[in-house]
Order: C-alpha cells, then structure tokens, then sequence
C-alpha cells in the first residue's frame, strides 16, 4: 500500500491525506511548492508524478480483502 507522507521532504510542510502532493516511484514525497521547483526527484533522480488521493479507508479495504483473495486463488494456473 502506498505510504501517504505527511510531511514534504524537502521544506517539511504538513500535507494532509486527501491534500495535493509528487511523489517519485519510491514514495519521496514534495508539496506543489517544491515540486514547482524541481525537474525530477533530489534522492533518487526520479519522475514526479501527482499523488493519487485515496477514496476509502482501511476498513473498507479490509472488507474487501477476502473477496480479493478468492478470485486471485481461483484464477491460478494448476502447477503453479
């Protein structure tokens, strides 16, 4: 699951869960500000990409779980 920062890496501004932040594909994590002026991620030379906003919680997830499970086991190739 993707961590959701709270924090900007680089100036340490809170941002909340449903708030606008880049991420790069290790989950460095930039508000708009810093992201204004950055060309790729300052750890790892990365893409920054918009963070995705989550739409439900972990209970809702979590309900969801043994459903996901069933049709994963069920979709396996024998032998494998």
């Amino acid at each position: 699951m993707l961590a959701m920062k709270k924090s900007c890496e680089l100036c340490g501004t809170s941002i909340v869960a449903d708030g606008r932040a880049y991420i790069c594909s290790y989950e460095c994590t930039y508000c708009e500000s810093c992201n204004a002026r950055l060309d790729e991620c300052p750890n790892c030379a990365g893409d920054l990409q918009p963070r995705p906003t989550r739409t439900t919680g972990v209970s809702e997830i979590s309900a969801r779980l043994p459903q996901i499970i069933r049709r994963r086991i069920g979709t396996r190739r024998p032998g494998r």
